[in-house]
């Protein structure tokens, strides 16, 4: 398992944070997502998913990833 932590702009409410950890919960190899408003710390299995794919779920959420 490996462990991502990303910053995340555009969050403002607990709303934005459900529909992060939503995101999260459909890659297949996540295995834990601890999202708070302006940041996510994603657990996965590196063989199933990777940090692009999971930038990737941020913004296909709504929001965006900071640099």
């Amino acid at each position: 398992m490996q462990s991502l932590t990303i910053p995340i702009t555009g969050m403002s409410c607990s709303g934005c944070v459900n529909s992060v950890r939503n995101a999260f919960a459909k890659i297949p190899g996540v295995t834990d997502a601890q999202v708070t408003v302006g940041s996510a710390t994603v657990t996965y299995e590196p063989r199933l998913t990777n940090p692009d794919a999971l930038r990737h779920a941020v913004t296909q959420a709504g929001y965006g990833v900071a640099a």
